[in-house]
């Protein structure tokens, strides 16, 4: 005869084995999800990546284009960069295609095409004629993007992403690069505007590694229905760019700009009151 007491010795024993195989199995599960992910990261996608290269192509581009003294091409250059660069980012999370690759890719891309470009351009179409205050102003606007963009990849996860701690790079390079496109549609000389643009390209570089804050739009939901009113402005954007593209893409890049300085100064005014 069986005697019941080991039955249920037995069946404890298989129930408590049965219990810590599923806890093993369910503390595996999320370990296995994160070697998965970690292997997915670590891949390199073609579609960002395309994009990328085309946005550092464009800033290599403008370096040519400005060593042959083709400025309104240089200009353009930057600012097809910059769209390209913002859809990089927006293809790879669309397609879920993000990677660490991808992200150092799209820093040394915004580093040629929204740091070493916009300030060869100011030296060759201006401060040039300023001999070696010259060069050390595109210098500073380089360094300052490289800082720049160091810190912003050492704040990912961590800082507010509704605002940017410093203006954005391709904002600077969009300001600086789109007076060039200004006056060279114009055909106004960079060398009789060397003080003034000495002054421009120091001034975007401080506010690239400054702690003013930016508006980054990154909150804004284009998915929820808009008011039509909405809809006729940007036609209206769109049609202001086509007719003027030099002035109205300054205009914007300038408004920026200085929308930082402003909502600073605004701040320290309510603070000291």
């Amino acid at each position: 005869m069986e005697d019941p007491q080991n039955n249920n010795s037995t069946n404890n024993d298989s129930e408590n084995n049965d219990n810590v195989t599923k806890l093993v199995s369910v503390e595996e599960e999320p370990a296995m999800e994160s070697v998965s992910r970690a292997k997915k990261r670590r891949g390199i996608y073609l579609l960002p990546n395309l994009f990328t290269t085309g946005a550092l192509f464009g800033g290599f581009y403008a370096v040519i284009a400005a060593m042959n003294d083709r400025f309104e091409a240089a200009a353009l250059a930057i600012f097809i960069s910059m769209i390209l660069d913002g859809l990089d980012g927006r293809v790879a999370r669309m397609t879920n295609t993000q990677s660490d690759f991808g992200a150092e890719y799209d820093s040394l891309s915004d580093m040629i095409s929204f740091g070493i470009a916009p300030a060869l351009i100011m030296y060759t179409w201006s401060l040039s004629a300023l001999g070696k205050i010259g060069w050390i102003a595109a210098f500073i606007y380089v360094v300052s993007a490289a800082l720049r963009l160091a810190r912003f990849n050492t704040q990912i996860g961590h800082a507010d992403k509704r605002y940017f701690q410093g203006l954005a790079s391709p904002a600077a390079a969009g300001f600086i690069v789109g007076f060039v496109w200004v006056c060279a549609e114009n055909q106004i000389a960079g060398e009789s505007l060397k003080y003034l643009v000495m002054i421009m390209t120091i001034g975007a570089g401080l506010l690239m590694v400054s702690n003013i804050k930016y508006r980054s739009f990154k909150d804004l939901d284009l998915k929820n229905k808009v008011p039509f009113v909405t809809i006729l402005i940007m036609v209206l954007v769109f049609v202001f760019i086509v007719y003027q593209p030099p002035f109205i893409l300054f205009s914007i890049f300038a408004l920026y700009t200085f929308s930082g300085l402003v909502g600073y100064t605004i701040r320290k005014l309510k603070k000291a009151r």
